[in-house]
């Protein structure tokens, strides 16, 4: 199978699921118990043909299926619909709001990336106490939840210290950067550890195999001997825990958003559970929809980044 072809035919299998999960993310808000016009109401009795007009504003007595077409029509157009909440267009808050949550995955990734490879790799070429220390840091690292983490950073480096702001977004780049970090630290902090092992543990196996015993005994300086056979041999391992590094920023970013009170899309999914169907339907299917953006960019990318694996598969080759 080409390249190619294998490419083409990933993307039309995301796009598959991508309908599919559109038909779940729409359906499931109206097994929730309750109902949009409810909420509207806010417990307030309605004569029946007030309730009328809410039912028709909101075509909520269209039948399903009308209803969910209508609705993917709709986004596939860029419009989400109308926030039940704010009274807004969801594709307005959505613009508000999303560039600065991937501002902040941007930047916990990056945290996570240079850390990480540089711990995993350093670890597994001195071994020894930078091994063992490196461990015990990654353990309580991978101990902390994200939520945790952000509260210890809070406390200390923005209420004690002030290095930082305890919260919201910023305003203008630099502003918004220097509001971020501590968000970003907290929301890095887990994953560093994660993946600083993951990189160990795939360069010990490199560096213990047998091409580069052999590269070792031609006299290939350790330097070329760690870049080009151990590190590009431990590619594949790292880039598959690199997509659920990216899938694991995406689902924790709503409690560290909620803990520093950043403006991003998580924030406002936490806003916006009491029944406003719209803004929570949108924001869950730009989620999967990144998720599976993310694990498409994997799959692509793994056998560019190691030849010895086959087109479609996941992990090293024997």
């Amino acid at each position: 199978m080409s390249f190619v072809v294998f490419a083409v035919r990933r993307t039309a299998e995301m796009a598959a699921t991508l309908f599919a999960a559109s038909f779940v993310v729409f359906g499931a808000m109206y097994l929730a118990p309750g109902s949009p016009a409810s909420f509207l109401l806010s417990g307030r009795s309605a004569s029946p043909e007030a309730l009328a007009a809410i039912n028709s504003q909101y075509h909520l007595d269209d039948p399903f299926a009308v209803r969910y077409f209508a609705w993917l029509g709709n986004v596939l157009q860029g419009d989400f619909g109308r926030s039940i909440t704010y009274r807004t267009d969801v594709s307005r808050l959505l613009a508000d709001r999303l560039p600065t949550t991937l501002l902040l995955i941007a930047m916990s990734l990056t945290v996570v990336v240079l850390v990480g490879l540089f711990l995993g790799g350093l670890a597994a070429v001195r071994g020894g106490a930078t091994d063992s220390a490196v461990l015990v840091a990654t353990t309580f690292a991978v101990a902390t939840p994200a939520f945790v983490a952000a509260v210890l950073l809070q406390g200390l480096f923005a209420v004690r210290l002030g290095w930082f702001p305890s919260g919201g977004s910023g305003d203008g780049p630099v502003d918004m950067l220097r509001h971020l970090t501590l968000p970003a630290v907290a929301l890095a902090l887990y994953l560093i550890g994660m993946l600083t092992r993951v990189t160990r543990s795939a360069m010990l196996e490199a560096l213990d195999s047998e091409h580069v015993t052999v590269a070792r005994s031609r006299g290939v300086p350790e330097r070329q001997v760690i870049r080009r056979h151990a590190f590009r041999n431990s590619l594949g391992t790292i880039l598959t825990t690199g997509g659920l590094v990216v899938s694991t920023l995406l689902v924790c970013t709503i409690l560290v958003e909620t803990a520093f009170s950043v403006g991003g899309i998580g924030q406002l999914l936490e806003l916006s559970t009491t029944k406003d169907f719209p803004t929570v339907q949108a924001i869950a299917l730009i989620v999967v929809a990144l998720f599976m953006a993310v694990n498409l960019v994997v799959d692509l990318l793994l056998p560019l980044a190691d030849p010895r694996l086959t087109l479609g598969t996941r992990g090293a080759a024997a």
